[in-house]
C-alpha cells in the first residue's frame, strides 16, 4: 500500500495507520476531526462529503463535530468503511483526492502547525492494574514476595474509577500536588506538597458503539465491537499521598491531579497485524472473561525523562504491552457485569504496564525499586522520584518484519513545582 503523501519510512502515522484526533489550526480556530498521514493531518470536516459508502453516507455529519463522541458511537461495521475509504482517498493510485488541488489545499493541515485536543469528551474512566509483573513487584514492596498478589487478582481485572475531569492533553503541564502523607510510621501524617512524584506507562482504549441500557452486560466475548482504538496515558501518582490515603478504599487525591494522553487513537483495525498471543492464565477465568480469540498486542513501549539541567533525554524504560495478563475485553468485561452502562468516549486504563526485567518496569516505584535504587541519568544527576522541571515521554509502536511502523505519537508532560498552598 502506496499512499501520494510523501513520508519517511519510520513515520509513525504511514496509511497503514490512520488515527484519529481533534485539532486546530491557522487554517480555522474551530475543533475539527482529522486522521494523521506522515507528517500532516487530513481535515475530516472538509472531505466529509466524500464518504459515500452504504454505511457513512447518511452519517457523513458525524465527521463535522469537534469531538470523535459521534463516530465512535457508531458501530464496527462504521468504523471499517470509514478506515477503508480513507486508505482508498489517500492511495496513490486514487486520482479523486489527488489530483483535486483545491480541495487538497483546503484538506491538508501540517501536524507542526496544528494544536491537539482531547480526542472525544470523556465521561467516564476506569483504572485497570492487569499488568502481572508490576502488580508482583508492588505486592513485593509493600507485603512480601510470598504475598505479592492479592487472592482476587488473577480472578477478575482489578480497577478503580478515576476522575475523567483532570484527564488531560499530552503537553500540557502537570503541577506537583498537596496532600496528606506519612513520612514516618507511628508518627502523626504530615501536609505538604508532594516528595514522591511519580508517572506511569500505561495505555487506554476508547469505548465506542451506541450507549448500552442500565443493566445491560457485554462478555468478553462480544467485547470488540465496543473497542474504537488506544492511545498512550501516563497516570500521574503521587505515591507518599497513595499509601496514606489508600486504606481502606484505594487511591483517590493521589490519583486524581493529573492524566496525560496522547492525541491520536489508533484503531483496533490497525493493531490487528500485530496481535499476539494471550497472557497465560490460571486459573481459568469465569465464562464471562473468556474469550478464544487472541487479543494481546506486541506494542513496544518507552519511557523517557528530561531534566532541566541537560538537553538530553534519557530511555529509562522499554516495556512491551504484551505482557498485560488481562485483555482489554476482559477489562470491559468486568467494567460491565454488574450492568454498569457504556457511552462512546469513555476511556479504559490498562493499569501500568511492567515486564519482566528490571529495565522494563513502568515506574519509578519499581525502577527506583522504592527509593532504594536511584536511576543515574546521563549528565550525572539521579533520581528516585520526579523532580520538579522534569519532563516524562513516552512513545509507543508497532512495527513488522517488512518494517511498517504503526506508531501512536507521544505523550509528554512535565512537572511543574507545587503552587503555593492558600487557605
Amino acid at each position: 500500500m502506496k499512499s501520494f503523501i510523501e513520508y519517511s519510512a519510520n513515520t509513525d502515522f504511514p496509511i497503514e495507520n490512520l488515527p484519529y484526533g481533534v485539532f486546530t489550526s491557522p487554517k480555522n480556530a474551530q475543533k475539527h476531526i482529522g486522521v494523521a498521514i506522515g507528517d500532516w493531518i487530513l481535515d475530516l470536516h472538509v472531505i466529509s462529503h466524500l464518504f459515500t459508502g452504504p454505511l457513512l453516507k447518511g452519517k457523513q455529519h458525524v465527521f463535522k463535530d469537534d469531538k470523535l463522541n459521534s463516530f465512535m458511537g457508531l458501530t464496527k461495521a462504521h468504523w471499517v468503511e470509514a478506515r477503508a475509504t480513507l486508505q482508498s482517498l489517500l492511495d496513490a493510485s486514487n486520482t479523486k483526492l489527488k489530483n483535486d488541488s483545491e480541495l487538497r489545499q483546503k484538506a491538508f493541515v501540517k501536524q507542526s502547525e496544528a494544536t491537539m485536543h482531547l480526542p472525544a469528551e470523556i465521561g467516564d474512566y476506569t483504572d485497570f492494574y492487569s499488568s502481572i509483573h508490576h502488580a508482583t513487584n508492588v505486592g513485593i514492596m509493600f507485603r512480601s514476595k510470598e504475598n505479592a498478589l492479592m487472592p482476587n487478582w488473577k480472578h477478575l481485572p482489578v480497577g478503580y474509577h478515576g476522575r475523567s475531569s483532570s484527564i488531560v492533553i499530552a503537553g500540557t503541564p502537570i503541577t506537583r500536588p498537596y496532600g496528606q502523607t506519612l513520612p514516618i510510621e507511628g508518627a502523626d501524617p504530615h501536609f505538604g506538597p508532594s516528595r514522591l512524584m511519580d508517572f506511569e506507562l500505561e495505555m487506554a482504549c476508547f469505548v465506542g458503539g451506541p450507549p448500552t441500557a442500565l443493566g445491560e452486560r457485554v462478555s468478553a466475548r462480544h467485547a470488540e465491537e465496543r473497542l474504537f482504538g488506544f492511545v498512550l496515558m501516563n497516570d500521574w501518582s503521587a505515591r507518599d499521598i497513595q499509601k496514606w490515603e489508600y486504606v481502606p478504599l484505594g487511591p483517590f487525591t493521589s490519583k486524581n491531579l493529573g492524566t496525560s494522553i496522547s492525541p491520536w487513537v489508533v484503531t483496533i483495525e490497525a493493531l490487528r497485524p500485530y496481535i499476539v498471543d494471550n497472557y497465560p492464565q490460571d486459573p481459568e477465568p469465569f465464562a464471562y472473561l473468556k474469550h478464544d480469540d487472541k487479543f494481546n498486542f506486541d506494542i513496544k513501549l518507552e519511557v523517557d525523562v528530561k531534566t532541566d539541567k541537560s538537553p538530553v533525554s534519557n530511555t529509562i524504560c522499554r516495556s512491551n504491552y504484551r505482557f498485560m495478563y488481562w485483555t482489554v475485553k476482559q477489562q470491559l468485561a468486568q467494567q460491565t457485569v454488574t450492568g454498569c452502562n457504556l457511552r462512546p468516549g469513555d476511556l479504559l486504563g490498562s493499569g501500568t504496564i511492567s515486564g519482566d526485567t528490571s529495565d522494563s518496569y513502568g515506574s519509578m516505584l519499581e525502577l527506583s525499586w522504592k527509593g532504594t535504587k536511584p536511576i543515574r541519568l546521563q549528565n550525572g544527576e539521579e533520581r528516585k522520584f520526579l523532580q520538579d522541571g522534569d519532563t516524562v515521554i513516552i512513545r509507543g509502536y508497532c512495527i513488522n518484519e517488512i518494517g511498517v511502523r504503526i506508531g501512536f505519537g507521544k505523550c509528554e508532560g512535565k512537572l511543574l513545582p507545587a503552587l503555593p498552598f492558600k487557605e
